[in-house]
Formats: structure tokens, C-alpha cells, sequence
């Protein structure tokens, strides 16, 4: 029991490190990026998330925030997880190949001014690369959450989050703050009238 306890410490410890070290380094990118995804709702347009694993839970995880809502009952916003359909993830890395499980229905179901949001902890996920690719010939806004190094998403998101660790369960708790966080300020941003004044 013991051990446990001093294991629980550590663990929420460095969560709390992680956490604190990452916004405090990018709160001005975060605000700049939900401003530029609730453009985009506003015009009409989409957020497509995607990623493998625990990335793919966090990216249905989000376009649920969207479409259902994040806080106040509010008019549904266009968030689609590109990870859910059996039938054509399946029937594209059969015929493709996985690496283009994504990328394939972002030609098909992206537009210019639309949102993509990728996940990949260790940022090399090559399905999210290829889906990052495809975005940005389609003119799509590219945001990637990632881990520290970046790995080879760099270079490839316009907007780039780094989550400050190499172990992965700090990185995804990170991530799912980020989501969150850029959530609610997107739906601050789009109904303003749903919540109290500050």
C-alpha cells in the first residue's frame, strides 16, 4: 500500500509538471489556434480528427465535445473523427495499405478552411503523416498534438503542440487538457450569450 501511495504521488506529480510546463509555454498559440478553428465553424467548415490507439479514443473523444457540446446547451458544431468506421477503415488498408486509412478520407471528405487535427504521441505515426500531407495540398488548417521531440510531425502541422515528456501517459494527459481547453474556448468564441459574464 505503501508503495502505491508513493507511486500515485509521482505520478500525478509529474502529470502536474508536465501540464504546467507546456501551457505556460503555449498559451498565446492555444488562444490564436481555437480563434482560428472557430473561424472556420463559423464559415462553415469542419474539424477532422485522427490518430491510432489511444489518439483515436481522444480524437472521437473531441468530435463528441463538438458535436454534442462541451459546456451550456448550444447549436452542434461539425467535428468528425475520421477513426470509427469499420467499413472504411478496413476496406482502405486492405486496398491502400493503413498508412492511408486517413489521408484517403481527407481527399474525399476535406475542403479548404476546414480543421485537422492529428494525434500521434510519438509524432510518427505514419497514417497521420500521410493525413497531415493530404490536408495541407487540400488547403486545410493542420494543428498536431505530439510528444517532445516532435518526431517527423514536424515540419508537417502548421500549428505544432509538443507536449514536454517521452513517456506516453503524460503526453495523452496533456493532450486531452489541450482538447478540452481549446473546446471550450472555441465554443466561448462561437456563443458567447451560453455563458455568464466573467
Amino acid at each position: 500500500m505503501k508503495q502505491a501511495s508513493l507511486l500515485i504521488d509521482q505520478f500525478v506529480k509529474e502529470s502536474l509538471r508536465v501540464n504546467a510546463k507546456f501551457f505556460e509555454e503555449n498559451t498565446d498559440r492555444i488562444a490564436q489556434t481555437a480563434e482560428t478553428i472557430a473561424h472556420g465553424l463559423r464559415n462553415g467548415r469542419k474539424v477532422l480528427f485522427f490518430g491510432n490507439g489511444g489518439s483515436a479514443a481522444d480524437s472521437q473523444h473531441l468530435a463528441a465535445e463538438l458535436v454534442g457540446r462541451f459546456g451550456p446547451n448550444r447549436s452542434p458544431l461539425a467535428g468528425i473523427a475520421l477513426t470509427t468506421d469499420t467499413s472504411i477503415l478496413t476496406a482502405i488498408g486492405n486496398d491502400y495499405g493503413y498508412d492511408k486509412v486517413f489521408s484517403r478520407q481527407i481527399e474525399a471528405l476535406g475542403q479548404a478552411g476546414d480543421t485537422a487535427i492529428g494525434i500521434s504521441t510519438s509524432g510518427n505515426s505514419p497514417s497521420v503523416l500521410g493525413a497531415f500531407d493530404a490536408a495541407r495540398a487540400k488547403g486545410l488548417f493542420t494543428i498536431g498534438f505530439t510528444g517532445e521531440s516532435g518526431g517527423k510531425m514536424i515540419g508537417r502541422a502548421e500549428v505544432l503542440f509538443r507536449a514536454p515528456s517521452r513517456h506516453t501517459p503524460r503526453i495523452q494527459e496533456t493532450h486531452l487538457l489541450l482538447g478540452h481547453i481549446l473546446c471550450e474556448l472555441v465554443e466561448r468564441e462561437l456563443f458567447p450569450e451560453i455563458y455568464p459574464t466573467d
